[in-house]
Parts: C-alpha cells; sequence; structure tokens
C-alpha cells in the first residue's frame, strides 16, 4: 500500500525545487527588461515564500475554496467511525474529516503528511450512497494519504496555480514596455520573445504533469482501497453512482484542484451500455487523454470488477 510513499515524497521535493528555478528565471527576466534588479530579489523572495504556503497551507487553501465544514462523531456519526476503523486498519492517524455542501458525489483527501491529514466528502456523496460503497470511497482516500498522493496533489494546486498568474502578468506587461530606448532594443526583443514562449508553455506544462500525476494516482488508490476493504465492488458500485450524474458539476469546480477528487468535479459521465458506448469510449484518443484529470470511470469499474 505505502510502495510510492518514499517516491512521492521526493517527487513533491523535486517540483518545489523546480518552481524556485523557475520563478527566479522569470524574475530574472523582467528585472532585465524593467531594468530593475529588485524585481529579482522579490521574485526570489515570493518563491521562497509560495513554497512554504503551498508545503504548510495549501490543505487549508483547498478546504476554503470548497466551503468544506468539519465534521465530529456526534454530527455525523456513520461517518466519522467509518473514517475511523479504516484509519486503523490502514495503521495511519485520525484524519480531520470534513463534508462540502455540493450535491455532485465526490470526494478527495489533502494534506502534508499522514499526521496532518483530512478527508472530505460532498453531501451528495452522502446522500446516494450505501454503507460498503462509502467505505470504498474512503478506503481510496486513505490510500491517498498513506501513498503520500495528496501532499504531491494538493502542492501541484498552488504552484501550478502561481506559475499560472506569473505568465499571464508577463504576456499582459507587453504594453508596458512601449517608449523604452532603441538601444539593446534588439536583444530586449530576443530575450522578450523567449519570455512570452516560456509564459505560454510553463502553464502548459505544469498542467500536464499535474493531470499524468493525477491519472496515475487514482488506479494505485483504487487498488491500495481494495486492500484496506477487501471488497472490490463497493468502490466499482460507487464510481458507477458517481459516473450516472452525467455531466453535473461541482458549485465551485476549478481546473486547478479537479485532480485531487475520486473523480473528475466537472462531471464524470460513463459511456452509454452497448455498442456505441464502447466505440465512444475507444474513440478517445492518446492526445486528448493527456489532458484528463482522472482514467475513463469505466476502465477503473472494469479493473476493479476483475479484482472479484
Amino acid at each position: 500500500m505505502y510502495a510510492q510513499h518514499d517516491s512521492n515524497i521526493r517527487k513533491t521535493w523535486f517540483l518545489m525545487t523546480t518552481f524556485f528555478v523557475v520563478v527566479i528565471g522569470l524574475g530574472w527576466i523582467f528585472s532585465y527588461f524593467y531594468q530593475d534588479p529588485s524585481i529579482l530579489y522579490i521574485f526570489v523572495v515570493v518563491s521562497i515564500f509560495m513554497n512554504i504556503i503551498s508545503y504548510w497551507y495549501s490543505d487549508k487553501v483547498v478546504l476554503s475554496m470548497y466551503r468544506a465544514v468539519p465534521v465530529t462523531n456526534e454530527s455525523h456519526p456513520d461517518l466519522y467511525n467509518l473514517v475511523e476503523n479504516l484509519s486503523i486498519t490502514a495503521g495511519l492517524p485520525m484524519p480531520k474529516v470534513y463534508v462540502i455542501p455540493d450535491g455532485q458525489p465526490n470526494a478527495f483527501a489533502t494534506g502534508r503528511n499522514k499526521n496532518h491529514a483530512a478527508v472530505a466528502v460532498t453531501s451528495g456523496l452522502l446522500q446516494i450512497m450505501n454503507k460498503t460503497e462509502l467505505e470504498g470511497v474512503i478506503a481510496h482516500e486513505m490510500s491517498h494519504i498513506g501513498n503520500m498522493d495528496m501532499l504531491l496533489s494538493t502542492v501541484v494546486v498552488v504552484l501550478v496555480g502561481f506559475i499560472t498568474l506569473i505568465s499571464d502578468f508577463f504576456i499582459r506587461s507587453r504594453g508596458m514596455m512601449r517608449g523604452r530606448d532603441e538601444q539593446g532594443n534588439q536583444v530586449q526583443g530576443i530575450l522578450f520573445l523567449i519570455g512570452i514562449i516560456l509564459a505560454i508553455l510553463s502553464p502548459i506544462a505544469a498542467t500536464l504533469i499535474q493531470l499524468a500525476i493525477s491519472r496515475k494516482r487514482e488506479f494505485l488508490a483504487d487498488a491500495s482501497g481494495v486492500l484496506l476493504t477487501r471488497y472490490p465492488e463497493g468502490l466499482a458500485s460507487a464510481l458507477e453512482k458517481i459516473g450516472q450524474y452525467g455531466t453535473m458539476p461541482m458549485v465551485h469546480a476549478s481546473n486547478a484542484t479537479a485532480h485531487l477528487f475520486i473523480s473528475n468535479p466537472f462531471g464524470a459521465g460513463l459511456a452509454r451500455p452497448g455498442t456505441a458506448g464502447v466505440r465512444a469510449l475507444s474513440k478517445v484518443s492518446k492526445l486528448s487523454r493527456l489532458f484528463m484529470t482522472h482514467p475513463p470511470i469505466e476502465k477503473r469499474i472494469e479493473i476493479l470488477r476483475g479484482m472479484n
């Protein structure tokens, strides 16, 4: 269950180091264009600050984005006891439990480590799941905690978002370059072109990394969750119900955080049964799969039911 634990920690530190280098590089370009060395210093300070924020507070940022409400054994005894029992089974500390007031059935785990973790489920999930299905979903999220997926994925939310903001600001700042003297304009033009290319490609590359991480971790958490419950049909049935909600999005769905959830918060509709549905699924190209936050829900169900 915990085979990916150390690997995900290394990936997290690599991601944060890469972010630090990218932001400093963008800061150097800004400082050159505006002939103001203090801009580079500001970017260094900001990159350090954002790394600290992403590590220590990214979970709180995500929970606040979705208006998650903490719950107790008194307010939601069935949910709380289920999380507690699975924590004991997995050998993990009891995470904090939250409910998101949203009709779409969904859930995610977040936190910087197993001692500072949280599991959040939507009110819609609680309404439609029976006990074994809810147990399958919670076991899936507990597996993310055990595998340290949630640290890697939650850090990505903050860092990718910040890189996107910087890139957008760089592109919009082109108009501020007008009126500069002609000396060195050719060099400035070349560097500015490089800056524009980096500003466009950086968010795309960061997003592709984010999505690739998300797809891989969902398959792993499905399998790890089954090891906890010993009942693949519970999670398979839960995913089937989630998929039946089609394209119904969450109220506060965001592209930046979509990869955190057990299914796409913009809608995870199942392909229609029969030949037409199979053909529709098979037409998903390799290129389009690069931009999917989650593997096809049909494929996940098929794998889970193959475990019986």
